[in-house]
């Protein structure tokens, strides 16, 4: 999967200048980008090769909502290297979610958690590969959170965008008969398939492709998970919802608070509707039922 790197520029006052970042980032996503990071004159933004809409981002950028601001914008083909190198070399803390559930870097036995007063604690190793999900991330941690107050045991799992594994990998480890995931990146397949030996969990088949690939998996599901963009979120929501059984859930995370009006509409129009939601640094987690 091949990506871009638009660096921004904004010309705008010091004081607007973080509401100006934040509804670029906005605007940006419309337009496919996904990953964002704040700059001294504007933003640097991430946006797969095939889902980049220079005309939707051309047009946000000419209606920008703050007068008197400036937008610029260079766009490269990004480096085709591990940009996670450096972090995987460092390895990352463990990080308990609901004192229930704990994530630890499985590459780094110096870093393993001592549970050895916790024998009901769920441990979850980790190796990750060029792969989204370790639980540093609010999404994660939220529908993680959200899994952990539901009746997962017995239930078949849907993890779309699986990433490492590690939604599926819990869902498992919290007694679900069966799970099922996929992922457009053959690197996070199989990171995936590798976390799932490392944990012992054999209920977990990982399938290449995008959502398409649920025209060919058997069955229903009583909870699906996506922990993705949110353009992706309304594109496939439709076909999540056509894999859900009679009464199941659907959990999204992956956007941000202001997303959540669009996504609501879509949910109405498919018969979900909202159970609960949750708020971590603006990023949100809806939960979603039939």
């Amino acid at each position: 999967m091949k990506y871009l790197v638009a660096t921004f520029n904004i010309e705008t006052s010091a004081d607007l200048m973080q509401a100006c970042q934040d509804l670029l980032a906005d605007g940006a996503a419309e337009a496919g980008f996904e990953s964002f990071e704040e700059t001294e004159t504007g933003i640097e933004a991430y946006v797969q090769k095939d889902l980049f809409d220079k005309e939707a981002l051309d047009a946000y950028i000419a209606d920008f909502p703050i007068m008197d601001t400036q937008i610029t914008y260079d766009i490269q083909d990004a480096e085709d290297k591990d940009w996670n190198q450096e972090w995987e070399e460092q390895g990352f803390d463990p990080i308990f979610v609901g004192d229930q559930v704990v994530i630890y870097d499985a590459k780094h036995p110096e870093l393993y958690p001592d549970t050895s007063d916790r024998p009901d604690i769920i441990e979850i190793g980790i190796e990750a590969k060029l792969a989204f999900g370790t639980g540093n991330h609010e999404t994660t941690r939220m529908i993680i959170a959200q899994l952990l107050k539901m009746p997962v045991k017995t239930k078949r799992i849907l993890d779309c965008g699986t990433g490492t594994g590690i939604l599926g990998l819990t869902a498992s480890k919290l007694g679900a008969k069966d799970v099922v995931g996929y992922d457009i990146d053959e690197w996070s397949v199989e990171n995936a398939k590798h976390n799932a030996v490392l944990n012992g969990v054999d209920n977990m088949e990982v399938l290449f492709g995008n959502s398409s690939v649920l025209n060919h998996v058997s069955g229903v599901f009583d909870v699906v998970m996506a922990n993705i963009n949110r353009n992706i979120l309304l594109e496939d929501m439709k076909l999540f919802r056509s894999v859900m059984n009679m009464g199941g859930t659907l959990i999204l995370s992956g956007f941000y608070e202001e997303d959540v009006p669009v996504l609501l509409e879509k949910a109405d129009e498919l018969g979900l509707h909202e159970i609960t939601r949750q708020v971590d640094n603006n990023w949100t987690c809806l939960v979603l039922g039939a």
